[in-house]
């Protein structure tokens, strides 16, 4: 398991019976986790006083409990990025920290690359992976399908000082944008796709990932440069393994390209224990020497 270890604004203390206990900064966080399945004694008395815990609803949802006054939004710091924190809805904060281990990966190929690269990050979210490429020197088209996650992003690149490097926000469904670029002639050098395990497109379209994914990285596959340099998948479904996701690169991208497929879980290590807490997979092709 490949595990981010190298925070220092974010930690995550301990987690049992169902929820994890965070700190993000000086804020700290229980929030549910389904992964957590264990039940290890809570001894860490901050369980018990947190700043905010989310509680899940029966019927769906849930909401925020908080204890004094916690910050509409904060900000937190992963080596040279900084990102702002806001608790939302269905337990999120707007970041997932397991992700700087793949954030390292991409800055250090954008980096190490001969020539500027072409970045176009889909699925992008709040743009953890689209600051972090444009830290490095690439140049990013940013896409997401909603308007208030591509403001964040925007706000997080500004955050972290590189909301003047040359980056594209766009506000548009991935599948249909990724078939207009075909279109268009368009290419780039490193594709990070991060698709939902379960949506509706703007016209109702279901996407169910297990049964659209392998279509989609066929896509996407056409818009790679005859250069390209990498390509990641993220999965947080239980359905889609890492060994899945990496013969569908190997099938897809390594047929075509050469090159290695990789693939594991990526996990945070956890404090109290020194275990680490599996929290996703990412597969990842990359262009050979």
């Amino acid at each position: 398991m490949r595990k981010a270890e190298h925070w220092k604004d974010y930690e995550l203390l301990d987690c049992s019976s169902g929820e994890r206990l965070e700190r993000w900064g000086d804020i700290i966080l229980v929030r549910p986790d389904p992964q957590v399945i264990w039940k290890t004694p809570k001894t860490d008395r901050r369980w018990f006083a947190p700043d905010a815990r989310y509680h899940r609803s029966k019927t769906g949802g849930g909401a925020w409990e908080t204890r004094g006054k916690l910050p509409a939004a904060w900000q937190v710091g992963y080596r040279d990025l900084t990102f702002n924190i806001k608790p939302m809805g269905f337990k999120h904060t707007g970041l997932f920290p397991e992700q700087a281990v793949n954030w390292d990966l991409l800055m250090q190929t954008v980096r190490d690359a001969d020539r500027p690269l072409k970045v176009l990050n889909l699925f992008a979210y709040t743009g953890g992976a689209t600051i972090a490429a444009l830290k490095a020197g690439a140049s990013v088209v940013h896409v997401d399908a909603s308007k208030g996650m591509v403001q964040w992003a925007r706000e997080n690149a500004k955050a972290s000082g590189v909301d003047d490097r040359p980056v594209r926000w766009i506000v548009d469904d991935c599948i249909k944008f990724v078939q207009r670029e075909q279109r268009r002639g368009n290419t780039y050098d490193i594709i990070i796709m991060d698709p939902p395990s379960y949506g509706r497109g703007p016209g109702g379209e279901v996407w169910k990932l297990e049964d659209e994914v392998y279509h989609f990285v066929e896509e996407c596959a056409g818009l790679l440069h005859d250069d390209a340099r990498m390509v990641f998948i993220n999965s947080y479904t239980a359905g889609l393994s890492p060994s899945v996701m990496e013969y569908i690169l190997s099938a897809v991208v390594q047929a075509r390209f050469g090159g290695t497929v990789s693939s594991s879980e990526i996990g945070l290590p956890v404090a109290q224990t020194g275990r680490v807490l599996p929290c996703g997979a990412t597969a990842i092709w990359e262009a050979g020497c």
